[in-house]
């Protein structure tokens, strides 16, 4: 049986990607700084191990075949993103562990392309952007000394699964209990979005054929590539009433920014809102063949549960 550690599976999507390999039969070691893990990982072996302890991480790691990296550090504290991947990759290199990674489009700066292909290069315009690029250049590096094996499955904003730190949760869906949807940019503009448990069967899709991937490979997560309007009809389904729509307070934010470091940050990433963008694949379909794409208005009310907001009774039954 393949082993796996999933690496932050205390977090929004460790949990779910680590649901998604015990769902298909993977041996899942869950890997956090205590060794705690939630009970819906039941099926999991927990384990402690602190991703900025190197040794700590190699002993955590020991044995398994492959290493999925869902460690996320805070978004006022991304200093410790290149020492946590140096970390992991000695991990791997120490277990002969393949590296799964979930890339971001942050790698593209602004403008944002408005189509994103797995050739779009990279174009980082922010230090976040910069940040990532430096970590999937210390991943190509490893891969091309022979190292490391490392696939990238590159996504946009998360929704779903339970938890919070997300848009969806932090913004859209903030005031849906009060009858408002709430836009973070333009409503008819699109954005790339990820539903989380689409994402995570596509990794288990790639770590089910490895034999038709390269040494490194960095490959693009098609999701849903919506509006804000699109989300507001698939919640007033769910929800069975209209919604309002009313938009973020970026002023607030931007006011507010050289005194709160999390609105500074928030700010810094604010093109995405504002820059039409969605990703497309020539190579995910190739791999694992029909790409998980849960319908928009399934995915919105499940969504939607998850974080604790009731759907009308008539769409539970149906769906």
């Amino acid at each position: 049986m393949t082993k796996i550690a999933i690496l932050g599976a205390n977090g929004r999507l460790g949990r779910v990607v680590a649901r998604a390999f015990i769902d298909a039969g993977f041996d899942v070691r869950a890997v956090t700084r205590t060794g705690k893990v939630p009970a819906e990982l039941e099926g999991a072996t927990a384990v402690a191990g602190d991703a900025l302890d190197r040794e700590a991480l190699i002993r955590a790691t020991q044995g398994v075949d492959i290493v999925f990296n869902g460690l996320n550090p805070i978004y006022t504290d991304w200093s410790k993103c290149l020492p946590m991947a140096e970390n992991v990759m000695a991990a791997c290199r120490a277990n002969n562990a393949l590296h799964l990674f979930p890339g971001t489009v942050y790698n593209y700066g602004s403008p944002m392309p408005q189509v994103i292909t797995e050739e779009t290069p990279f174009h980082p315009t922010t230090e976040k952007g910069r940040i990532r690029v430096a970590m999937e250049d210390l991943f190509r590096r490893e891969a091309d000394a022979g190292l490391v094996r490392t696939i990238v499955l590159r996504a946009g904003d998360f929704f779903g699964g339970a938890g919070s730190g997300g848009w969806f949760d932090l913004i859209v869906a903030s005031k849906m209990n009060k009858g408002v949807y709430t836009a973070p940019g333009p409503a008819d503009l699109i954005h790339e979005w990820a539903y989380l448990p689409d994402f995570a069967v596509a990794f288990v899709g790639l770590a089910r054929n490895l034999d038709k991937l390269g040494f490194h490979e960095a490959i693009n997560f098609p999701g849903h590539a919506v509006t804000d309007l699109d989300i507001k009809a698939a919640a007033e389904t769910a929800l069975g009433k209209k919604l309002k729509l009313s938009f973020m307070p970026w002023w607030v934010l931007r006011a507010g920014s050289p005194f709160v470091a999390m609105w500074r940050e928030i700010v810094s990433m604010s093109y995405l809102r504002f820059e039409p963008h969605r990703l497309v694949s020539n190579r995910l379909e190739e791999v694992i063949g029909e790409i998980p794409r849960t319908p928009l208005d399934q995915a919105v009310k499940d969504a939607l549960q998850d974080i604790g907001i009731a759907v009308a009774p008539e769409f539970r039954q149906t769906a």
